[in-house]
């Protein structure tokens, strides 16, 4: 597959890379109706490459398969996330990312499916109802320091979130953007549409 771009109708506001992984089109969706220019790149492009986009955020895609399997892209992500670029997982972006900083997946017993697991947010302490389809987990007890679980997964209490601290990152084991639903968990793009704005606020004062 090839680089795509696509325009919102406005404004350009941001612009984001989605590394497609076996992306839903929905990601990208959800981005463009919230002002980002979204460029999708194939899943073996290089870091070098994204650094030339210069994008204000990056997006991870769900997809297929082992996460541990991916080892070119992981490490290209240990190259990006050493570059500090906002950036925002979901799914096996979420297993990716972690696994780029040094942390373990394990395939699950019994894979969570469907649009109805229940996701508890451990910092505000709510239950948001999500939809799933994945076979692996990241194991919290191998996450590195300087990345903090934010979400469990109330049926069996596995690692659904993790924030990095050492980057500006958080990644999700469910679908915020699930088309038809449930709803509950689309509010995480406008926190990386946040992210994306504080982190640029951030580098402008810096230069000043």
């Amino acid at each position: 597959s090839e680089e795509k771009t696509f325009e919102p109708e406005g404004e350009v506001k941001r612009k984001v890379v989605l590394y497609d992984f076996g992306a839903k089109h929905n990601i990208g969706r959800e981005l463009v109706k919230r002002g980002c220019e979204v460029t999708v790149v194939p899943a073996y492009t290089k870091a070098e490459r994204i650094k030339e986009l210069a994008p204000d955020g990056i997006m991870l895609s769900n997809g297929p398969g082992d996460p541990a399997e991916n080892v070119e892209i992981i490490e290209e992500l240990k190259k990006l996330s050493e570059m500090k670029i906002p950036t925002f997982g979901i799914c096996l972006g979420h297993q990716l990312l972690a696994l780029a900083h040094g942390a373990m997946t394990h395939k699950l017993k019994y894979g969570h499916r469907g649009a109805n697991q229940p996701v508890k947010d451990l910092t505000t302490g709510r239950v948001y109802i999500s939809s799933q389809n994945h076979g692996y987990e990241v194991l919290r007890d191998t996450l590195p320091e300087g990345a903090e679980e934010t979400f469990i997964n109330v049926n069996d209490g596995t690692c659904e979130g993790i924030t990095y601290h050492d980057m500006p990152a958080f990644t999700v084991q469910f679908h915020p953007e699930a088309c038809a639903g449930p709803k509950d968990t689309e509010e995480l793009f406008g926190r990386f549409i946040q992210m994306m704005r504080d982190y640029k606020e951030k580098e402008g004062a810096s230069c000043r």
